[in-house]
């Protein structure tokens, strides 16, 4: 939803009408693929188009289904609006998403992150710490999606010049890129340069914007990298209709841990937000057909998966610690195609 590709190297205008487009093939994923419509729409310079998508949105949130996370679309509407100079009505959606304390951590981070960019530090901490107080008390390890909230305040209380408490030293410890918090979050550092030249005080603001897309994105962006996962009764199915597609697919269990592997692979190489998707055969068949293809296309397998992916069928790799393995075996992954247990779900 916060695609940080760019202008230059994207048409993000005709992607957001892509995406569009898309949402009207799949109506039930319609809420992903806006939301994603909105972002290019935004990074395209059109903001009063993406708050009309974020009012679709809102909209439909009164029907049948409705939306899944509408505290997160307003928490989007209200950061877009702040952008081209509706600070009022931005701020009263801001405190509508606090006071509805909603369960997910993607709405407060971006309220959060939308008070600090215009300078209102104390109410960011405030709002930091709000979702983190209702999220993460009493919980014995915090899930992925809560480590912004903490890296977040810890940047807010670094800039207000407070000193480290438990959740700092929390953040502290989950935080694994190369350069400490402390030192990423040190609103000295731009000044110890020892240079006059603006220059070196974007290429540190580059690099603090940085840190921060890379946590949203690792909150509400799309998978990059998303692998095709067929459980073993839709792998047979599809084996069965489409013979021409053993190929790729000689075994389930070889079809497990070719995934595996590949995972690991990009993993090694740095890419980030892997994820894997699970499909099924009148899924990817409805995909063949919109595609005007065959299914007995190897080919259209990776654009199955990517689309999957976009339309935000993917769960991320590797689980969380203790979590279930993604082949569906419902053992943990550590014990499963984890690194304790490789090859113990071919056993």
């Amino acid at each position: 939803m916060r695609p940080d590709t760019p202008a230059e190297n994207v048409d993000h205008t005709a992607e957001a009408a892509r995406l569009e487009r898309t949402a009207g093939l799949y109506p039930e994923d319609a809420e992903a693929l806006l939301l994603r419509a909105a972002a290019h729409l935004e990074l395209s310079g059109d903001r009063p188009a993406a708050t009309k998508l974020y009012d679709r949105l809102l909209a439909s949130s009164t029907g049948s289904p409705g939306l899944e996370n509408p505290s997160l679309v307003r928490a989007l509407k209200a950061s877009n609006l702040w952008e081209y100079g509706h600070e009022a009505e931005a701020r009263a959606i801001i405190d509508g998403v606090r006071a509805a304390s909603p369960r997910d951590p993607a709405p407060w981070v971006i309220v959060a992150e939308a008070l600090e960019a215009h300078d209102e530090l104390e109410a960011a901490h405030e709002t930091f710490t709000e979702g983190a107080r209702l999220l993460l008390t009493d919980v014995p390890e915090p899930p992925y999606s809560t480590h912004p909230l903490l890296y977040g305040r810890h940047r807010v209380r670094r800039m207000l010049g407070q000193a480290h408490d438990e959740w700092d030293a929390l953040a502290d410890t989950l935080h694994s890129m190369p350069v400490s918090l402390d030192e990423l979050h040190d609103p000295k550092r731009v000044w110890s340069l020892g240079s006059d030249n603006p220059a070196d005080l974007e290429a540190e603001i580059s690099r603090l914007r940085a840190e921060l897309g890379a946590y949203r994105e690792a909150l509400s962006r799309p998978f990059p990298v998303a692998m095709l996962h067929w459980p073993a009764d839709e792998l047979a199915e599809l084996l069965d209709a489409y013979p021409p597609l053993a190929a790729e697919y000689p075994s389930h269990e070889e079809h497990l841990a070719t995934i595996e592997a590949a995972l690991r692979e990009l993993a090694s190489s740095g890419t980030p937000n892997l994820g894997v998707v699970r499909g099924t055969v009148p899924s990817y068949e409805a995909f063949a057909a919109s595609e005007g293809s065959s299914p007995a296309d190897p080919a259209l397998l990776p654009q199955y998966a990517t689309t999957l992916a976009a339309r935000g069928r993917a769960v991320a790799w590797p689980p969380q610690r203790g979590a279930a393995c993604w082949c569906g075996s419902e053992r943990p992954y550590a014990r499963c195609h984890g690194p304790e247990g490789a090859g113990a779900a071919d056993r």
